[in-house]
């Protein structure tokens, strides 16, 4: 099978992008797997593919694979780059566009440049909703993971984050603590754990471990969730300049029951074609 893809990144997290509107495509976790093996595949965070819509006031799908082949429902860096790579690809000239997702409908717009904006919904607070497997919502939770005790504040867009506040970003326990927590059984579904660290009330640094992935250079729904996070806790006010190790995003929230936006770049690294042959991947063998 030969395969039309595009190298993409938003803020240095990285994508392969499949176009499965104009060539016949099925996506497997195998696939996922191999497209995203940085020695024997392509190389990425994730595999994004864009497919024709199910419902009649979409524009398309939108699916996310992780580098170890599991699917999830969210990658806000994701939209961004398949915003600028329906553009691109010429497979819709609107500047808005509604992608349907796992976790909802999506609305992207083109802000010029390579600026791009996601609608992220409404973040879910409620711990069944997270999901979170305590008894009711608080405004923050406690555990005690690597015989550190940790306080941190969980919300899902999408998917599920926990966020800890840390007094600076370099020195954050982000491998230590990341992988540990976000297996951990009160995550039914994994977590992304989100190191926070306050600059002002309008900007902060942050690193996160994502789950299947591993610490990546940004992470569009966790800068969402820091940020919220930070606004519910009366730390921070909107919008919020988030500083991530692959370039910074703006999150405007105007509070509880309300949608976050979330604007940054997106950017086109390289296209080209790759012969996808399971059993040779499977045996390690070059994909040619």
């Amino acid at each position: 099978m030969l395969l039309r893809f595009t190298k993409m990144h938003g803020l240095g997290n990285d994508f392969v992008v499949l176009d499965g509107v104009t060539q016949e495509l099925t996506v497997t976790p195998e696939m996922a797997r191999h497209l995203s093996d940085r020695h024997f595949g392509i190389g990425c965070d994730q595999l994004l593919v864009v497919e024709p819509p199910r419902r009649p006031d979409v524009d398309f799908r939108y699916r996310i694979f992780n580098a170890d082949g599991s699917e999830v429902a969210q990658c806000g860096n994701g939209a961004r780059c398949l915003a600028k790579f329906v553009r691109d690809q010429r497979l819709s000239a609107r500047h808005s566009l509604r992608v349907e997702t796992n976790a909802g409908v999506l609305e992207l717009a083109s802000k010029g440049g390579n600026q791009y904006q996601v609608n992220m919904g409404v973040p879910r607070l409620e711990p069944a909703e997270i999901p979170l497997a305590v008894a009711a919502r608080a405004p923050s939770y406690h555990l005690d993971i690597e015989g550190r005790a940790l306080e941190f504040r969980a919300l899902s867009l999408g998917n599920p984050h926990a966020v800890l506040l840390v007094p600076e970003v370099a020195g954050a326990p982000v491998a230590e603590i990341g992988a540990p927590l976000g297996a951990h059984p009160w995550f039914p579904e994994g977590v992304n754990v989100g190191f926070m660290a306050i600059r002002d009330r309008r900007e902060i640094d942050l690193r996160v471990h994502e789950r299947g992935s591993g610490e990546t250079l940004a992470c569009g729904s966790g800068a969402c969730a820091a940020a919220v996070a930070g606004i519910l806790g009366d730390l921070l006010n909107s919008p919020v300049r988030v500083n991530l190790p692959g370039g910074a995003l703006t999150i405007d929230w105007a509070g509880e029951g309300e949608s976050v936006f979330m604007t940054g770049p997106a950017v086109t690294v390289f296209q080209g074609r790759i012969r996808y042959e399971p059993k040779k991947f499977r045996q390690g063998l070059p994909p040619g």
